[in-house]
């Protein structure tokens, strides 16, 4: 429960909420802009243009991804002098 002080206090301030944003927002028209009409064609091609280039340089460039050396490296013979 919170003291009548403070519930006071934060309603004076006039902070509108995240709903009450959004509801202004809904009730006024607006043309669709540039994002409204190419947003999800953009970022469907970017993704997949990302995707793409991934699987190209992890399959066909030949770079050693230096992955564990486990099994592969063998200990020397340690020499005290």
């Amino acid at each position: 429960m919170m003291f009548p002080l403070a519930r006071n206090a934060l309603m004076s301030l006039r902070i509108l909420g995240i709903q009450q944003i959004r509801a202004r927002q809904s009730h006024r028209k607006h043309s669709p802009d540039f994002h409204d009409k190419y947003g999800n064609a953009v970022l469907v091609s970017g993704t997949t243009f990302c995707v793409v280039a991934w699987i190209f340089v992890t399959t066909q460039t030949g770079i050693k991804w230096n992955l564990s050396p486990v099994g592969r490296v063998t200990p020397k013979m340690w020499n005290d002098k």
